[in-house]
């Protein structure tokens, strides 16, 4: 793959890159189930897409992926986006199957691992009671940089605002037919990986590839590609990857995440460009706040790093979009980011709508069909 049609290629400034890899379960089309088919619908998405890159599978054999190229406009990824989706979608309906983009499962079932061996490694590293859980939906935004030195110097400034944003894009509050009073119980599964979370500062490139080559040579990570931190120079392309985000149930929502997290990048860069330090956290305090939002969402109150400082979520929100808007408004992505938030707080987040619908009276099938009209609407 060239960089050209990599999700994010090294680029910065005004015209600084973004891609966005999404995840999706399959189910039966009468969304009752789930379908272990994620290696026949990717493969036929593929063709239906005329893109070789359009879709692949994934750890377990009941989800699927998407990925865009990189887009400097926000126009270029809704459109890819909306191309992909449907083009997996209609694979899967041709193996009766639909696609839902759901962060965890709310139907019962287990989980089948795709036959491959680096993803046997994974779940022998992880256990069969945790690989078996691994059911988990994200959506990864990838920012294109011009260096590894502007990379790590953007993860270092990101993570006092990403567990804010892992608040706004929880999706997934069910998992096996119970409501697990999590947000995002996806931030829960996933942070049991001994390489998920935030970081400390790195500093420099040179000290990140150490902390890299040391986690893996310790047998904590099977290869680069699990290192899973919340914010990491990505190690396929030449960007910065930030995978807090639970899947967003609609492109919109997707397309505005991926904005937030563009502009959150450019924003870093700019201040490291100007001397400012990355913002020391102790590591409690970044635990504590990513857990809490994942916790409550935007419901509730979220931990404002570096302070620690409890604030309502609105508030929390407020900040970081306060810090991203010289960035959304260079990118001229303000409007789009401003009309979701609307959107967030009168419909509230996709953990928020699922659990209102089943306040209404549906039940899990009921909610995972609703997911799959959504997803392609």
């Amino acid at each position: 793959m060239t960089d050209e049609q990599r999700p994010g290629a090294r680029d910065g400034g005004s015209s600084r890159t973004v891609g966005v890899e999404e995840e999706f379960l399959l189910v039966s089309s009468d969304a009752d189930h789930l379908v272990a088919a994620g290696d026949r619908v990717a493969r036929l998405a593929r063709v239906l897409a005329g893109e070789s890159d359009a879709a692949d599978h994934e750890l377990k054999q009941e989800q699927a992926e998407i990925g865009s190229k990189p887009c400097s406009s926000l126009d270029d990824l809704r459109a890819q986006l909306v191309a992909r989706r449907h083009a997996l979608a209609a694979a899967a309906a041709s193996m009766d199957a639909r696609v839902a983009a759901l962060a965890t499962c709310p139907l019962a079932g287990q989980s089948s691992t795709t036959e491959q061996p680096r993803y046997r490694r994974l779940i022998e590293l992880a256990g069969p009671v945790a690989g078996d859980e691994q059911l988990t939906c994200g959506q990864h935004v990838h920012v294109g940089v011009a260096s590894d030195e502007e990379a790590v110097a953007a993860v270092d400034r990101l993570q006092q605002w990403l567990p804010t944003l892992r608040a706004l894009c929880a999706n997934s509050p069910f998992w096996r037919e119970r409501d697990t009073e999590h947000a995002s119980y996806r931030s829960v599964l996933w942070d049991r990986w001994p390489t998920a979370g935030g970081t400390q500062p790195f500093g420099s490139a040179a000290a990140y590839r150490d902390t890299v080559e040391r986690l893996i040579a310790s047998g904590a990570a099977l290869d680069e590609q699990a290192i899973y931190f919340d914010a990491r120079v990505s190690a396929r392309y030449p960007t910065v990857e930030i995978r807090v985000a639970d899947v967003s149930v609609d492109v919109e929502r997707a397309v505005a995440i991926a904005a937030l997290c563009r502009a959150l990048v450019d924003e870093s860069v700019r201040r490291w460009q100007q001397g400012e330090p990355a913002p020391s956290i102790r590591p409690e305090f970044l635990r504590a706040a990513a857990w809490t939002a994942g916790r409550s969402g935007m419901s509730g109150r979220l931990l404002v790093l570096p302070g620690f400082e409890p604030v309502a979520a609105s508030d929390a929100l407020g900040r970081l979009v306060d810090f991203a808007r010289p960035a959304l408004e260079r990118f001229g992505d303000g409007d789009v980011v401003d009309a979701e938030l609307v959107r967030v707080r009168s419909s509230g987040t996709g953990a928020d709508e699922q659990r209102a619908l089943v306040r209404a009276g549906a039940d899990m099938q009921a909610l995972t069909a609703w997911a799959c009209d959504r997803t392609t609407a």
